[in-house]
């Protein structure tokens, strides 16, 4: 934060006015019957304390590069009393949490005097190694639900990962207490639109178990929120079925409005304008008397509830919000464990409560001064070299905070990641026989051969899609095993007599969840169902289908599911230009790169369907699999790590080739591409595919070679595969393994150094314009680059290309020798 903070602060402890650091037990605080609030206070105390310390190390203490590290200060001691409230009494080790990103201190802190968290991590909080910046399942070691960061992605995975234990139960395979999907949400996130979508989902849903706590500081990053804001939140979520706990007012409010007069000033905290709250928040005790007198001053009750409170308390009763107050929260929580509906939570809370920086506009990204802290480490009672103490500054006996700290419920099964039994997958899956198909319909063929099938494997499938299910050929998957409710839902169609292709039953045995048009939803939805075994203990396999333009609509949603390791297959289809007469909203350009770039996702795109059989096969056993991320010594994947996989399908129907698949074969598919037609010892140029546009790629090499059997034909089924492997073991040679060799390396090692590559696919070139890379030979890479139109398959690839005759001339102009200069080809 700006040096101005120093002067519009210059002060640093409990008499300065501000809302005070005297918020904490208190003996004269009402309704504090509850023996356990003198501990959680003390608690709540420390882990305003650790969360504030911990970024004002890691700013001005440690070691750096000169750039500030940032930590959000404000919007952490905002969050301090509703996260005590929950971890140090509410939650039980059923339960989940989504925390709010910025809030990571807090939870950190927490852990910290729970036992789960180190005194180095949290030193290195935001460095290499230490305590993220935003709470993260994968890279945190104080047992992280849910990543949070990007905000209102966290929000919206409570809501599904509700609707997974449903389903998991619905199946009877859910043992022990349902758990609580709880998400602690700055107001500012709600802004986010991918939350209202979650929101319809979970209503159609029936959705239960789910608690969302909005942290009401009424600040945003920029600015303050609007008017009335609380209000429209409160109509909304009733709309959906929720129940709806405002916590407006702490417990020494409510006792002053009890007061003679106190009518009056509660009358006037509800029409106080955010903006006005906040800036005499800021502004501190005096600032209150001078308002509050001059517009409620009656020199009678009014005046005397005011005048018969010192600057200090004052400032504490007007800071008193029921977001800051343990004993409501701790009460609104529990009343909130009797039954199973979703409640949404509004805190009214002040943001820096309990700092300087409290409630002014500026202190979203700011941090307290040295002398600020200086002052704030005065007020804690906490002696300098003392600072990391789990316990230094309380009054309460080490020894008993220790017990009631053993004793929260939250940390009675210690870490909670469950791990689930590996389903058995086929050494095969069926291959569709027929002569010519799409992989589209190829894969919809494949998923109804699995669903007639009666073993875990079948039965572990849970397959979802944004109301896209039967143009994405998941129709006869369906049909076989039906649609998921918790409710028996008779096909109306069905039971009317009506002839129809597909049966809609909804029921509890159902193993597809469809949801509306949202492909945010499917990829939130995807992640609690590939998390299901680390959170529910039970295995899933899920599948999402979409079309494969509308990837980019759910990226944000995609990011975040591999982000945090949740397991899955998304196949997208239809895909590319190749979907001709659709123009050019409907085909997808760069997808192919997408796939490449995303981390923890295999992108596969196969032409044929014995080849999307054999990648299917693998993608179900790789997203069970959590071995060491250590290199293949083969592909120098790190498949034994797993992940989740993407495949981009076509609905071109092609000629399906005529052969058996040996192991060897197959594991060239799975590593990312294969020799369709070897190149000899003096190959002048060779063509590499990928997906749809294989009959051009097949034909212009039929073409080249007719005088020249050198030409090859490489087909590549995971151009992403292949580069991540081919980056890997340059990595592994740099670092002193020379032998590390990759699949795309021996694959081309065979090349002559004068042979030219052409690369072709139906999206973007630089997918494949890399290959010439690996062995140094000239490379023409084909694709399309613009907005497609609407057309005829042969349309499109003429006009891009990428058509028989495009490869051939980019093969002519890339390696011009007698065999090419002297080709004609006909119309």
């Amino acid at each position: 934060m700006p040096a101005f903070f120093d002067l519009l602060i210059p002060r640093c402890g409990p008499s300065a006015g501000t809302s005070g650091w005297g918020w904490w037990w208190n003996e004269e605080t009402p309704n504090m019957s509850d023996p356990r609030l003198p501990y959680l206070t003390a608690i709540q105390r420390k882990a305003l304390w650790l969360s504030t310390w911990t970024i004002h190390n890691a700013n001005h203490l440690r070691d750096g590069d000169g750039l500030k590290v940032g930590g959000h200060q404000a919007s952490s001691a905002s969050m301090c009393t509703i996260m005590t409230a929950l971890y140090c009494a509410a939650l039980r080790p059923e339960d989940r949490v989504a925390v709010k990103p910025h809030a990571s201190p807090v939870f950190h802190a927490l852990q910290y005097l729970f036992g789960n968290q180190t005194r180095e991590k949290l030193e290195n909080f935001r460095g290499f190694g230490g305590a993220q910046s935003y709470p993260s399942r994968t890279k945190d070691v104080d047992d992280v639900d849910f990543s949070t960061g990007s905000v209102g992605l966290g929000v919206a995975q409570t809501l599904f990962s509700s609707l997974v234990q449903d389903y998991v139960r619905a199946k009877g395979w859910g043992t022990g207490p349902e758990g609580r999907m709880v998400s602690l949400i700055g107001d500012a996130e709600m802004d986010e639109g991918n939350i209202f979508e979650a929101l319809l989902e979970g209503w159609k849903h029936g959705l239960r178990n789910t608690w969302w706590v909005v942290d009401y500081n009424r600040q945003s990053l920029d600015a303050v929120v609007r008017e009335g804001l609380w209000a429209k939140f409160e109509t909304m979520f009733r709309n959906f079925g929720w129940d709806v706990v405002v916590l407006r007012h702490g417990s020494l409010q409510e006792a002053a409005f009890a007061e003679p007069g106190g009518e009056k000033l509660k009358a006037w905290i509800e029409a106080c304008p955010n903006q006005l709250y906040s800036a005499l928040a800021f502004q501190g005790g005096k600032a209150w008397r001078k308002r509050l007198l001059d517009e409620l001053g009656d020199q009678g009750d009014v005046t005397r509830l005011i005048e018969t409170r010192s600057d200090d308390e004052l400032a504490e009763l007007m800071g008193n919000l029921g977001g800051h107050d343990l004993p409501s929260l701790v009460e609104a929580f529990e009343a909130a464990r009797e039954h199973d509906r979703p409640v949404c939570f509004i805190a009214y809370t002040i943001k820096g409560h309990g700092l300087p920086l409290a409630g002014h506009k500026d202190n979203h990204a700011g941090l307290m001064t040295p002398t600020q802290l200086g002052g704030f480490r005065k007020a804690m009672g906490i002696r300098e070299g003392h600072e990391w103490e789990p316990f230094e500054g309380l009054d309460i006996p080490e020894t008993e905070l220790r017990r009631f700290l053993d004793d929260v419920p939250f940390v009675q099964k210690g870490r909670r990641r469950y791990e689930a039994p590996v389903i058995p997958v086929p050494e095969k899956l069926a291959t569709p026989s027929q002569p010519t198909l799409s992989t589209q319909a190829g894969f919809g063929l494949i998923m109804h051969e699995i669903a007639k099938g009666d073993d875990d494997f079948a039965r572990r499938i849970v397959t979802t899609s944004p109301d896209v299910t039967v143009s994405t050929n998941l129709g006869a998957w369906v049909n076989r095993r039906g649609l998921f409710a918790k409710e028996v839902m008779v096909d109306t169609f069905k039971k009317e007599r009506i002839p129809s292709t597909y049966n809609w039953t909804f029921s509890p045995d159902g193993q597809h969840l469809e949801l509306g048009i949202a492909e945010a939803n499917l990829f939130i939805a995807l992640s609690a169902l590939g998390l299901s075994h680390a959170i529910n203990g039970e295995r899933l396999l899920p599948v999402g289908t979409l079309y494969d333009p509308f990837i980019e609509r759910g990226l944000d949603q995609l990011n975040y599911a591999c982000y945090q390791d949740a397991r899955f297959i998304v196949t997208a289809t239809p895909a590319g230009v190749t979907l001709a007469p659709e123009g050019g909203a409907h085909q997808s350009i760069k997808t192919p790169l997408i796939g490449m770039s995303q981390d923890g996702l295999s992108s596969f795109e196969p032409a044929f369907v014995d080849e999307l059989s054999v990648l299917m096969r693998f993608a179900f056993a790789h997203l069970q699999r959590s071995g060491k991320a250590e290199p293949d010594p083969v592909t120098q994947l790190p498949d034994a790590a797993g992940g989740s996989s993407y495949f981009r399908l076509s609905t071109r129907p092609l000629e399906q080739p005529r052969r058996t698949i040996d192991d060897d074969l197959a594991a060239d598919m799975v590593a990312g591409a294969y020799w369709m037609r070897k190149p000899g010892p003096n190959a002048e140029v060779v063509i590499a595919y990928t997906g749809a546009v294989a009959p051009e790629a097949i034909e212009a090499t039929g073409l080249i070679g007719g005088d020249r059997r050198d030409v090859g034909l490489l087909a590549i089924t995971s151009a992403d595969r292949l580069h991540a492997g081919w980056n890997a073991a340059q990595t592994a040679r740099e670092r002193g393994d020379y032998g590390a060799t990759a699949h795309i390396e021996r694959l081309l090692a065979p090349l002559p150094s004068h042979c030219g590559l052409v690369t072709v696919l139906d999206g973007h070139p630089a997918t494949l314009g890399w290959l010439g890379s690996v062995q140094g030979h000239r490379t023409r890479a084909l694709g399309v680059t613009r907005f497609g139109q609407t057309g005829t398959i042969a349309d499109l690839y003429r006009y891009f290309g990428i058509d028989t005759q495009g490869i051939v001339a980019a093969a002519q102009a890339i390696a011009p020798g007698r065999t090419l200069r002297h080709l004609r080809l006909t119309a």
